[in-house]
């Protein structure tokens, strides 16, 4: 029995190993030691089975638990968990639980549980296939869910709301919270994959232009979304950080009620265990919402990141449209430069000697003999005879006898027909009549927001199609730029060409502005937006 304690270790003691230990270990060796793919396979049986919250494992288990395709007998399995063992990703503990005799103590028995290495490391490469794999997405539905539950906050917090329910206030707000960082991370994923399209290093020229115009649809209903939806988070987390009559801000009686939830849950402990516990969860929860405002809020020296994404995925357009253009020209049969001296780099690379090197320079960059200059057929016959090196300086070369003609002149007329010029004029007028028509259009359009003073939204009437483009542009931009707490709020265009200042109501009316499209509605303000070139277009 001594022995049995000796060798029976408690778990709680083996994972509490030193620092010296721990820097011993290599959880990361057997990515690329020989036979990786079973001993990446093994690592995920014992993480499989931790989900099932089943421990320790016997070599016998392991081998029963292999994927389909993993061909391993007993020995080589046996020998693969004593090398993670090795490395730090497995503990080995003696088997005693089928001990019947004490020479069955001497018997090498092992059973096999994940270590705290051997866990983080197959959850770091878990987040990197991931990642890896992730493509991301612009999701508009994200939008709508963070103000649904933005709006089911603002009901708590009402004068005639009374104590907050911390269960439901938790649950809000950690549904915000995921929902946020999905919308986050996705654009970020986005955007990346959406930088490399256009970078186009690996893409196959048909797929990208089949896949091009959806992208430009996706880009242009998201940022509309955007405008729209991140308008309202941005005033719904204005009002939730509005002061109360107790003057604390609504928003931080709602996270204290969520981390007190919180740290309900904590392991039992001292009582400063537990408020250690109470303010890391309020902290954590002040740090989401500051990230949440951020992304929807200006402050002094930041813009938000949602404007910032609107103007990513607007400049992404013309990119996309740029790179098709390029496509077009190389699919037209223009030349390729860049392609012309790889093929140039290679043909060097597989010249047999230097001469055919030299012969290759001298046709691929033209740096020989004048080619204006007149050689008789003596001269010829004698450079072919008696060749002149390369290399020889041009002061100790033989001379060349040349025209009189082109030394009294020097001209020299090529006969034939002259080349035949191509007439672009009809293209030259086109182009500028689709110019000028644009530039009416942009002038119009402008022209037609302008208010010329202060009026309703609502009296702004019917649109076009191109001045409701411009408008909801700079309804957007005002939004984006909106103070927390303020009533009014002012901005120009991108170009600078409009601007407009907005002022809330607040009497509950809604505003109707129609287009060929569908109707615009939203709550009533007072506009006033003025053309700053207005004298410049007319």
């Amino acid at each position: 029995m001594v022995m049995m304690s000796a060798d029976t270790t408690p778990s709680s003691a083996a994972e509490t190993e030193p620092a010296s230990q721990h820097a011993r270990h290599q959880p990361f060796a057997h990515l690329t030691a020989p036979n990786a793919e079973l001993y990446r396979a093994i690592m995920g049986v014992f993480v499989a089975e931790k989900e099932r919250f089943t421990v320790h494992l016997r070599p016998e288990d392991v081998s029963r638990l292999l994927p389909e395709g993993c061909y391993a007998d007993s020995d080589d399995v046996a020998k693969s968990l004593d090398r993670l063992a090795e490395w730090g990703n497995l503990r080995p503990d003696p088997d005693t639980g089928r001990v019947t005799a004490v020479e069955d103590f001497y018997r090498r028995r092992y059973i096999y549980q994940l270590t705290r290495a051997g866990e983080a490391a197959e959850e770091a490469l878990a987040a990197y296939d991931s990642a890896l794999g992730k493509r991301g997405a612009l999701q508009a539905v994200a939008l709508a869910d963070i103000a649904a539950r933005l709006r089911e906050l603002l009901a708590w917090t009402g004068p005639e709301a009374g104590e907050p329910d911390p269960a439901l206030v938790h649950r809000a707000l950690r549904d915000l919270a995921g929902r946020f960082g999905e919308l986050a991370d996705n654009a970020r994923a986005f955007m990346g994959s959406l930088q490399r399209t256009i970078d186009l290093h690996d893409a196959e020229v048909e797929a990208f232009l089949a896949y091009k115009d959806r992208l430009i649809d996706y880009l242009e209903r998201f940022i509309a979304d955007l405008i729209t939806t991140g308008s309202e988070i941005a005033r719904r987390l204005a009002e939730l950080e509005s002061t109360g009559p107790a003057g604390e801000r609504s928003v931080d009686l709602l996270l204290a009620a969520a981390a007190e939830r919180e740290a309900v849950d904590s392991a039992p402990g001292a009582d400063e265990a537990a408020d250690s516990a109470r303010r890391s969860a309020l902290a954590e929860w002040h740090r989401r919402w500051e990230g949440l405002r951020g992304w929807f809020l200006s402050a002094p020296g930041h813009e938000p990141q949602a404007k910032l994404l609107r103007s990513a995925a607007r400049s992404a357009i013309p990119q996309l449209l740029a790179v098709v253009a390029a496509l077009n020209e190389r699919r037209s049969g223009r030349s390729d430069r860049s392609a012309d001296f790889r093929a140039l780099a290679r043909w060097f690379a597989e010249a047999p000697d230097d001469a055919s090197r030299h012969r290759l320079w001298r046709a691929a960059f033209g740096l020989h003999s004048a080619r204006h200059l007149t050689v008789d057929a003596e001269t010829l016959q004698a450079r072919e005879e008696e060749p002149e090196p390369a290399a020889t300086p041009w002061a100790e070369a033989r001379s060349v006898q040349i025209s009189p003609q082109l030394r009294r002149t020097g001209q020299y007329e090529r006969r034939g027909r002259p080349r035949k010029v191509t007439d672009r004029s009809a293209e030259r007028r086109h182009l500028a009549e689709y110019a000028r028509r644009q530039a009416e259009e942009v002038a119009a359009a402008r022209a037609r927001l302008d208010t010329g003073g202060e009026i309703r939204l609502s009296d702004i009437g019917e649109l076009d199609p191109a001045a409701f483009r411009l408008f909801l542009g700079l309804l957007g931009d005002a939004l984006a730029h909106w103070p927390p707490n303020a009533r009014e709020t002012s901005t120009t265009s991108n170009d600078g060409g409009l601007r407009i200042r907005l002022l809330t109501l607040g009497d509950g009316r809604t505003a109707e502005i129609r287009t060929p499209d569908g109707v615009f509605r939203g709550p009533d303000h007072r506009v006033e937006i003025t053309d700053l070139e207005g004298g410049a277009s007319a």
